[in-house]
């Protein structure tokens, strides 16, 4: 199945020269998935929501400021006749929500993760949620700043937080998108004079005032397919998991991503390792890490592994001009899911520390698997007595 039918002419076009107070608000009112950037014309890039919110650029700089190479990790340009399967991994490792689509190698059109989900929703309901989701959750309590809900955001490159009350019960739930929305429309009341101390100010606003409540939720067996209806019916990016009998208790969070991620999932002999932000690789490349990777799995023996997923994240601190790196590496397993994060400077120092944490925590499942298997060993004894 190719995105012949599925990418669309229908998008949001900016110049270069465009403001970003302009842009800023076509993300306010219309809430697209993302801004294609032309020069007279001329495609050249893409700019998303988390891009926006997450930029320190002023209201009356030009859009281009976003489309340094340095900046982010650009959309991939995609063919018209291009597998769904490949378009999906290649919006996922660039962290992209939508891509600009080429035709005999002019821009034709984009393609949107949503709309692939559209397009092949009634295959997924052999998935359930437990399949894919994504669990211990970052959190924050109702009471913490706006400031520390961004900061959150931006150092584990995610777009949703789940909101605590004082007795650990889940009350709501903060977007990107709901950050956006508040920063915006408070800038619109400053002046030029106010606003460098209304912004110090707005940081310190508690999350409980801006965080969305009631919060949708879903549970471990439903189906991927039911998940994915919901979530395009309310134009909701992700729904928080919690158990069957109780919806107050958060046990992670499943994203439109999570389930385009599981499109990708190959029945190959070779470990399918997802590498997301792939551009921020330096001196280490995808075979090295999936060996790698291989080789932390093959000492537990019992765990097989479906599915790996590497996250790159750079951080504006730099080391003799090295950025600093952050990795997370997830494995999904048919023992649950696994995973370690590590931070270094350039993204293989980072990759090992993350490794060597993904290596301890294998480890340790194998120490309590083994720990279950004597225990049920001495009670079959002790029941023999």
């Amino acid at each position: 199945m190719d995105i012949a039918d599925i990418a669309t002419k229908d998008f949001i076009e900016v110049d270069v020269g465009t403001r970003m107070g302009k842009v800023r608000s076509t993300f306010e009112n219309g809430n697209p998935k993302g801004i294609i950037v032309t020069d007279d014309g001329e495609y050249e890039g893409v700019i998303s929501e988390r891009e926006v919110l997450q930029s320190h650029v002023e209201d009356d700089a030009k859009v281009s400021a976003l489309l340094k190479p340095s900046r982010n990790s650009p959309a991939p340009k995609l063919d018209r006749y291009e597998d769904v399967r490949e378009t999906a991994r290649q919006l996922i490792e660039s962290n992209s929500k939508v891509a600009p689509v080429f035709e005999n190698g002019d821009l034709w059109g984009v393609i949107s993760g949503d709309a692939i989900l559209e397009a092949v929703l009634e295959n997924l309901d052999t998935l359930t949620v437990g399949d894919i989701y994504s669990d211990d959750p970052i959190t924050v309590d109702e009471n913490d700043g706006i400031g520390k809900a961004i900061n959150y955001l931006r150092e584990n490159g995610i777009s949703r937080l789940p909101v605590l009350n004082e007795n650990g019960y889940l009350t709501g739930v903060v977007t990107t998108h709901d950050i956006a929305d508040f920063v915006i429309r408070e800038n619109e009341r400053t002046t030029t004079g106010d606003r460098v101390g209304d912004n110090d100010r707005m940081l310190d606003v508690p999350v409980y005032d801006i965080m969305n409540s009631p919060v949708e939720t879903t549970t471990l067996d439903t189906t991927a397919k039911e998940a994915v209806e919901e979530m395009l019916d309310d134009d909701y990016a992700g729904l928080m998991v919690t158990p069957d009998d109780d919806d107050r208790v958060v046990d992670g969070i499943v994203t439109k991503t999570d389930v385009l991620r599981a499109l990708t999932y190959t029945e190959e002999e070779h470990m399918d390792v997802q590498i997301t932000n792939v551009s921020l690789l330096d001196t280490i490349t995808r075979e090295s890490i999936t060996e790698s990777i291989q080789a932390v799995a093959d000492k537990y023996q019992e765990m097989q592994v479906m599915h790996a997923h590497v996250r790159l994240h750079q951080h504006n601190e730099k080391l003799r001009g090295t950025p600093l790196v952050q990795v997370q590496i997830r494995l999904r397993t048919n023992k649950g899911q696994v995973a370690g994060t590590g931070e270094g400077y350039g993204a293989e120092n980072g990759f090992r520390v993350a490794l060597d944490k993904l290596e301890r925590n294998v480890l340790e499942m194998k120490g309590i698997a083994s720990d279950e298997e004597y225990r049920g060993q001495l009670l079959r004894k002790l029941n023999e007595i």
